[in-house]
């Protein structure tokens, strides 16, 4: 089992970016838009700006009822999901190594319960397995740290080293871990610095299929490679553009996590942190 190295200290423009990008996100996500109009609202009426008010409330129940039913969720989704289809198992050739993304684990009920916490993008882990056992002479990364902004110390990898691959019954010896990174461009930049990558080296890419965009255009970016193995679909495809959502919860949801992917997509193209404005296959 080898440890991705200590990295230097990251610059503070780097630290900047990524607490600012939660908090900005806390703020405009279309979920937390709808409550503050509705506060809003609410406060217009307390100074008996009746009209301001109505405004207010009315946007902010037109927007709700749209993101909690319609397919609007659907419709940020799909693009994403569709962007890389996945290969046939049986056309890929021995890669170097399978590099499955963090963001399937709750490493803090974890680490407090002493369990394997998984959440809904479990698959990454359970598809990284199955790739694995088909190649078993490729290395197994995982890149993922602490990514929350309060518990630093909730490192998905150890997570991963002491629970989860002895629950998969899958070897150690194999297993790279890369517990320092924060976000997708420290995915793809940290693990380029633990494996070196050569130029004839390809690199099975395991992330759940909306995210898959970012994350082959920041590994690419680092130099690696790529076979995109597009996992945890949340969509059943083209016939979910008209699917309404029965529970209001699950279509505000996809809508927060949807508009929260396309900002990141933008946000990364205008950062330099991605070879293009949306990565495609090549």
């Amino acid at each position: 089992m080898a440890y991705a190295p200590v990295h230097p200290r990251q610059s503070v423009l780097s630290q900047m970016f990524i607490y600012l990008s939660k908090v900005v996100w806390f703020f405009l996500q279309p979920t937390s838009l709808l409550i503050a109009l509705v506060l809003l609202g609410a406060f217009a009426l307390w100074l008996q700006w009746t009209r301001t008010a109505k405004r207010l409330v009315s946007v902010a129940a037109i927007g709700l009822v749209t993101a909690a039913f319609s397919p609007v969720g659907n419709w940020l989704f799909l693009p994403l999901e569709e962007r890389f289809p996945r290969p046939a198992l049986s056309a890929i050739a021995a890669p170097a190594g399978i590099i499955v993304l963090g963001g399937a684990l709750n490493p803090l009920i974890g680490k407090s319960r002493g369990v394997v916490a998984v959440n809904e993008a479990a698959e990454r882990f359970i598809a990284g397995a199955e790739l694995l056992r088909k190649f078993p002479n490729a290395k197994f990364v995982f890149t993922g740290g602490g990514a929350a902004m309060l518990l630093p110390d909730t490192a998905e990898a150890e997570g991963v080293k002491s629970l989860l691959f002895p629950a998969l019954g899958l070897p150690a010896d194999h297993l790279i871990l890369e517990s320092k990174s924060r976000n997708t461009y420290e995915n793809a930049v940290f693990t380029k610095a633990l494996l070196a990558p050569k130029a004839n080296e390809r690199w099975i890419l395991v992330t759940s299929a909306f995210h898959m965009p970012r994350a082959v255009g920041c590994f690419r970016k680092a130099g690696f490679t790529l076979i995109p193995w597009p996992v945890d679909y949340r969509t059943r495809g083209m016939e979910d553009l008209t699917l309404f959502f029965a529970q209001p919860s699950e279509g505000l949801k996809r809508v927060d996590k949807g508009m929260r992917e396309w900002i990141g997509v933008l946000a990364y193209w205008l950062s330099g942190k991605t070879d293009s404005l949306f990565p495609g296959p090549k």
